[in-house]
């Protein structure tokens, strides 16, 4: 009968050990995931699911729709699509601020899943184009089901942290398809982040969507580089704003001061506290005020 030596028998302990902490912290999160969807909701305003194929990813994707329950026959509404940031998901708005009540004037909320992805093609995993997800597969499927006024002019694309590092950068690469754009404590400078020890993991995750440093695709999806060879006159409007005790401040000053040297449409607010939902959220009503100025709905 063949016998494990210790030293075997303690690896495969170990072995077993890891695979069952692999396992049981994905049941808990996944419960937790589950348990922890409390949405922010009135009486005036509707919620809906939705799970659609995503032709650019080549499988299913959740997003959330918020809208007023009173809607006059016939109507068509802007739509704002709000971003998650880096560890979220298509729940964290609704979950984490008062959005929903914008929904109460005339706005269609749209809140998409991006897992990791920067809403950015990736350059190493082809199947993963969340760019193409978001412009072509998201905005079709939301505009047949729901009732949108589908041009230019009613739609906007709001964003946190990574998530406004993704909105950025599908304005400017898409300036034809949004009005407005919001950024708040945008992650603006990940394509041009430098390799760093201390974060290994987060700068390989980073060069898998990004490309290697210096790249063309990460030239491409840099939303300096855009900024600076942009057309002003088709550019969308841009709102910004950071906290003033975010690492994220600097990069934030710097791109704001691009726009001005290059006289886009823009605002930029300097907030109180650091990159979490009660300064984010403190920020939505200025942030919504100048939407609805720009859709001349207020």
């Amino acid at each position: 009968m063949h016998v494990l030596s210790r030293t075997s028998r303690r690896f495969r302990k170990i072995a077993l050990v890891c695979a069952v902490s692999l396992v049981l912290p994905a049941c808990n999160e996944n419960k937790e995931y589950l348990s922890s969807d409390r949405p922010r909701l009135n009486s005036k305003v509707a919620m809906r699911d939705v799970t659609f194929h995503s032709a650019a990813l080549g499988r299913d994707m959740p997003y959330r729709a918020i809208l007023s329950v009173n809607l006059p026959q016939g109507s068509k509404l802007p739509v704002v699509y709000l971003l998650h940031g880096g560890g979220g998901n298509f729940r964290d708005w609704s979950n984490n601020s008062d959005v929903a009540r914008f929904a109460e004037r005339g706005l269609i909320l749209v809140m998409p899943e991006g897992d990791e992805s920067y809403y950015t093609n990736s350059a190493e995993h082809p199947q993963d184009r969340y760019e193409d997800y978001i412009v072509n597969d998201l905005i079709a499927d939301v505009e047949k089901r729901f009732p949108v006024a589908a041009n230019r002019a009613n739609r906007a694309i709001v964003g946190i942290s990574m998530g406004g590092f993704g909105a950025v950068k599908i304005a400017l690469h898409h300036p034809e398809l949004f009005a407005f754009v919001g950024g708040l404590s945008s992650a603006l400078d990940v394509p041009s982040r430098a390799f760093s020890f201390k974060r290994i993991g987060q700068w390989a995750h980073q060069r898998s969507i990004f490309g290697p440093w210096g790249s063309a695709t990460r030239q491409e999806n840099d939303p300096f580089a855009l900024a600076r060879k942009a057309d002003v006159h088709a550019a969308p409007y841009f709102y910004l704003t950071c906290g003033e005790q975010e690492g994220l401040f600097p990069t934030n000053h710097r791109f704001a001061n691009l726009l001005e040297q290059r006289h886009f449409r823009h605002e930029f607010h300097l907030a109180p506290g650091g990159p979490d939902w009660n300064q984010w959220n403190a920020r939505l009503e200025d942030l919504f005020s100048s939407l609805l100025v720009l859709l001349g709905t207020k």
